[in-house]
């Protein structure tokens, strides 16, 4: 369900969208004041402290740059809503909207919707970031997308009740049943709401995300291989979605099939889990002063399947700007500060936000801040791409089919081997791909 200030927000906005278009009928009226503030308006996300953090940066910016409003429009935690509400402002040509925050799976979907940022001073800090994020951002040769954060799924565990009861962070996926178990069973004698182990399992692309970790851990593939072949129909991907199914009920709650992001990080922060899948951002709530986790966890990587190692799907997060924008050099000017060594610092040591400018990882004020940025780095540069760049512009359709698939496995409907086998024909329908 949207939230009612964004609902707000987009009201206000499609009234003023109507207002311009069939209000203005004195030329006069459209010549713009000189006197006037030119007005960016950047929309951005909300999980955690995003709203904020991106706020702090417009005041930062119009403190430099007189004669600059910068608005921040507040959209959508879920992506797809997210990604709905940007189609409605591209399909009118809306210049409503200047600065886009999008996901790293989008740019080869809307880059005809961006300009190319090279044009407007990217080219001379691109080197600064993690070239494959830069090189993902970059479509037919055009920068649509400034990186501005990346993020892989971790794991959250309780410090305290691993010691508490003699377990060590579990290094695979059945290390964390087991202690997951235990820490719940010996919590629930004074807390009934006590659960071992919380993520995403709302049918939403945080289901692709945390589904994808579990069968690359398992090696079982990326449901779509970067040469074009579906593979997700496989014995390996089959077992471990199976195998988390069970995990429904057990040692997560049956409500975590009706949890994102915040809902899973609400049920961690009261101190009412064990373990928790979630994103970095995560680290910095959980260490608020109401949290009831404050200095009792840490992170890890997520456990392993029969491949070995834990694998961690990448994320994150880049700053576009509207072809349609009345003031794209502005625009592209507040976004490469938003973007910049300044204003990825600010993020990372007051959210947890993971920059994508590669010596902020040395920076001893960012480690102090985030410690797992350091210990972690390989986690974050070896992190498992979605098959968005081989699918674009379908991975939208692709996702959707393969998180409902899952989410049907979670809620018991069917086993994970009927349901892959008919997800196989699903994407071979849609996408023309054969099957390996």
């Amino acid at each position: 369900m949207l939230k009612p200030k964004w609902m707000f927000s987009f009201i206000l906005i499609v009234a003023l969208t109507m207002f311009l278009v069939v209000g203005c009928g004195d030329d006069a009226a459209d010549e713009p004041d000189p006197d006037e503030d030119v007005v960016v308006t950047v929309a951005a996300g909300a999980v955690g402290m995003e709203l904020e953090l991106t706020r702090d940066l417009a005041e930062m910016y119009m403190a430099e740059n007189e004669g600059v409003t910068v608005e921040v429009l507040d959209t959508p935690d879920m992506v797809e809503d997210r990604l709905g509400l940007y189609l409605q402002f591209f399909e009118a040509g809306s210049s409503e909207v200047d600065v886009f925050q999008i996901d790293v799976i989008w740019p080869g979907d809307l880059a005809e919707h961006f300009v190319d940022l090279n044009e407007y001073g990217a080219a001379e800090v691109a080197g600064d970031h993690f070239p494959a994020i830069v090189e993902n951002n970059t479509v037919d040769g055009a920068l649509v997308g400034i990186p501005w954060f990346t993020d892989a799924g971790l794991l959250y565990y309780r410090t305290d009740l691993l010691e508490k009861y003699d377990l060590d962070p579990p290094a695979t996926w059945d290390d964390l049943e087991e202690a997951a178990q235990i820490i719940q069973d010996g919590e629930r004698v004074e807390n009934p709401d006590f659960w071992g182990f919380v993520w995403q399992g709302r049918a939403y692309e945080g289901l692709t995300c945390d589904a994808l970790e579990w069968i690359a851990s398992n090696d079982g593939g990326t449901i779509i291989s970067p040469d074009g072949v579906i593979t997700i129909n496989n014995p390996n991907a089959i077992e471990i979605v199976d195998q988390a199914a069970g995990w429904v009920g057990t040692i997560s709650p049956e409500g975590v099939t009706t949890m994102a992001e915040e809902e899973s990080r609400a049920v961690w922060h009261a101190g009412n889990a064990a373990f928790m899948r979630n994103w970095p951002y995560a680290y910095a709530t959980s260490q608020a002063d109401d949290s009831a986790v404050k200095d009792l966890f840490d992170v890890s990587p997520l456990p392993a399947g029969r491949s070995g190692s834990g694998a961690a799907t990448l994320g994150g997060w880049q700053l576009a700007v509207s072809r349609y924008s009345e003031n794209p050099e502005v625009a592209a000017d507040v976004a490469l500060f938003m973007a910049s060594r300044e204003g990825q610092k600010y993020r990372a040591v007051e959210g947890t936000f993971n920059p994508t400018i590669m010596d902020l990882y040395e920076d001893e004020e960012v480690l102090e801040a985030a410690p797992f940025f350091g210990s972690l780095y390989d986690v974050f540069i070896n992190a498992v791409a979605r098959p968005s760049t081989v699918t674009a512009p379908q991975y939208s359709a692709v996702s959707e089919l393969f998180y409902n698939a899952v989410y049907s496995v979670l809620l018991g409907e069917t086993s994970a081997a009927d349901a892959f086998e008919e997800l196989e024909l699903d994407l071979m329908d849609l996408t023309g791909f054969d099957a390996e």
